[in-house]
């Protein structure tokens, strides 16, 4: 967005991300004095994304990050355990896939058309404990994961409310900005077109970009799935090779030694009543860190 006239691309690259680096000490100026969870959240890595998601205007990302910090206080994405949230992963409507993307993003296959519940707060609940735990198992090159959408057995009937939908983008574009690199719609049915009217204008402009509807008759379809994925990884409901298998006990273990790993990397530890108590020094009332903090 930043543009130099008569410089070299070399000279001209080393100007924008001098401009970069200046806006990032810039809003980390405005955020002031950060302590505990809070501070290792406002990483660079985040101030980036919200800088990014606005166009890298100081002022919207610090109005958008503060509206992060106000929801993440009374959510607390980074409590919420397997245990609190296994109800609704029982018949695999949403979780994190075996393989990676050929970026090395974490996947997340969401299918609607298996939708097992009507509460919206624990399907929010469970939306965002899947995306927390994508972000903590991202490569250290990596900050963005990707979304395969499988429209098998979906339905009018089915179909989510828009309230969820909404619900959904809202979190995604304002309180995880630059985390979704790409969500591919894979065969929608022709009745998910006037959903779609209804859901595409609570997506911004910086999100729209990423969504693709993909068709497996069509060859730039299969092209574009191609340059994103591996087709020996690629499970077949996606037109790859791989078969597509979800196990619900299996997955529970992972889920279960990863919640682990999170509280650990949180300061926060399981007691002996279930409940998490923070530790070294930690308040659970401050924000949680980016557990990607260190990936640019």
């Amino acid at each position: 967005m930043f543009r130099w006239k008569n410089s070299s691309q070399p000279e001209q690259e080393h100007n924008e991300a001098a401009l970069r680096e200046a806006k990032i000490k810039e809003l980390r100026a405005l955020l002031g004095e950060l302590s505990g969870r809070t501070s290792l959240f406002y990483s660079d890595a985040c101030l980036k994304r919200y800088l990014e998601a606005r166009n890298w205007n100081v002022g919207k990302a610090k109005k958008m990050l503060e509206e992060t910090l106000k929801w993440r206080s009374t959510f607390k994405p980074e409590e919420i355990r397997w245990d609190e949230v296994s109800g609704e992963g029982e018949t695999g409507k949403v979780y994190k896939a075996g393989f990676h993307d050929r970026h090395g993003r974490t996947v997340l296959i969401l299918r609607p058309g298996l939708q097992n519940t009507k509460s919206l707060d624990k399907q929010m609940k469970h939306l965002v404990y899947l995306i927390e735990n994508a972000i903590l198992n991202l490569p250290e090159d990596q900050e963005q994961m990707s979304w395969l959408i499988d429209f098998t057995n979906w339905s009018m009937s089915t179909s989510v409310p828009i309230k969820s939908a909404r619900e959904t983008i809202n979190i995604l574009q304002n309180h995880y900005p630059e985390r979704l690199a790409v969500a591919f719609l894979y065969n929608p049915p022709r009745l998910f077109e006037a959903f779609w009217k209804i859901v595409k204008y609570f997506i911004d402009a910086k999100t729209f970009v990423k969504v693709k509807f993909v068709y497996p008759k069509n060859q730039e379809s299969v092209e574009l799935m191609s340059s994103f994925f591996d087709e020996d990884n690629l499970p077949t409901e996606f037109g790859g090779k791989a078969l597509l298998q979800y196990n619900y006990e299996e997955f529970s273990k992972q889920m279960n030694q990863d919640d682990v790993k999170t509280a650990n990397y949180w300061g926060l530890v399981h007691s002996t009543d279930n409940q998490l108590h923070a530790s070294n020094g930690f308040s659970g009332a401050e924000i949680s860190p980016d557990p990607n903090q260190t990936n640019p």
